[in-house]
């Protein structure tokens, strides 16, 4: 028996594993544009591990399903995670291959455009995992991978139990592979996190047809509509970040709210939504109020932004500062 064995986590990302490459410029180029470099950063990144990072710093025990070569970027993706309390028990090593990275161009506004380098990422399977970690955790939170690893995701449903709570930001990347590839996880998801872009790709011709909407013609379901059949169709949570209008969010339980942004000096915007993850799952197994955990996941992002990559991210006595400061139940 290893000593991991007797580690349960109260979190397990399951998402991709990159290093960003982040390139600081004027400008983001559109076709036929130039623009010039201003600096050259690189960070640890990938969305779930971004999200599993800040749970760590917030005190809980948190462990990562991902996949890393044997080379300096997976090097550097492990010792992040080591350095950063992430136990590393169910992260995968590949005798080949290349980890995965991400070229990211960010303009003066903190708004960004990126391209990604999958690498061994996409080649998870499901008898590489750890089912009884998996099976033994209180969250497992779910994010996009480029290619067949989704495969691996929707695998493991079979084998988790209903005490298992699944988490799902499925990031533009799945939303643009249509609410059919990805049924399985959607009908298992308890919370769904995600950006009012996200919802309407994935959701917006479905619903559509199904209230029998011209989408030409008649006005269009709005993000609150979709959210309502998202929720009406066995979804306990869910939550729709709507960038630097607001949060929206509605549960089972006869909560409904929308929760302002803190206003901030936005540096860079990389990881905003995966930092209100951060924010959110944790005040979701604190038990707290709807409201309070959308506050919360705020202002982790609003932490997060005004850094470079996930360094902004608080820790737990910065957070239990802030709470000192809520008037909310």
């Amino acid at each position: 028996m290893s000593i991991w064995d007797n580690i349960k986590a109260d979190v397990i990302g399951f998402g991709a594993l990159n290093l960003d490459k982040m390139y600081y410029v004027k400008d983001i180029a559109c076709k036929d544009e130039e623009s010039y470099i201003k600096d050259f950063d690189f960070n640890p990144g990938g969305s779930a591990a971004n999200t599993i990072v800040g749970l760590s710093r917030l005190g809980l025990i948190s462990s990562y399903i991902g996949k890393v070569a044997d080379d300096e970027e997976g090097e550097l993706l492990e010792m992040n995670l080591i350095s950063e309390g992430v136990y590393v028990n169910n992260l995968i090593e590949a005798d080949k291959g290349n980890s995965g990275k991400v070229l990211g161009f960010i303009d003066e506004e903190g708004e960004r455009a990126l391209y990604v380098d999958a690498g061994v990422n996409d080649e998870i399977t499901i008898d590489e995992i750890n089912i009884e970690h998996a099976i033994n955790t209180k969250i497992i939170h779910f994010t996009s991978f480029i290619g067949k690893s989704l495969n691996a995701q929707i695998d493991l449903l079979d084998y988790l139990p209903d005490s298992v709570i699944l988490s799902f930001d499925p990031g533009m990347s799945y939303a643009k592979k249509g609410i059919n590839a990805l049924r399985k996880i959607i009908d298992r998801t308890n919370i769904l996190l995600i950006n009012e872009t996200e919802l309407k790709l994935l959701f917006e011709d479905y619903y559509s047809k199904i209230d029998g909407i011209d989408i030409e013609n008649d006005p269009p379901l709005t993000f609150r509509d979709l959210a309502i059949h998202v929720l009406d169709d066995g979804i306990d949570t869910v939550i729709v970040k709507r960038g630097n209008k607001s949060v929206y969010g509605i549960n089972n339980k006869d909560e409904e709210v929308k929760v302002p942004i803190f206003e901030t000096n936005v540096i860079d915007t990389t990881a905003a939504g995966d930092s209100f993850n951060t924010g959110f799952l944790y005040s979701y197994l604190k038990g707290y109020s709807l409201e309070k955990s959308c506050l919360i996941g705020n202002w982790v992002a609003s932490k997060c932004v005004e850094n470079i990559g996930t360094s902004g991210l608080p820790n737990l006595e910065e957070l239990n500062s802030f709470e000192k400061n809520i008037d909310l139940d």
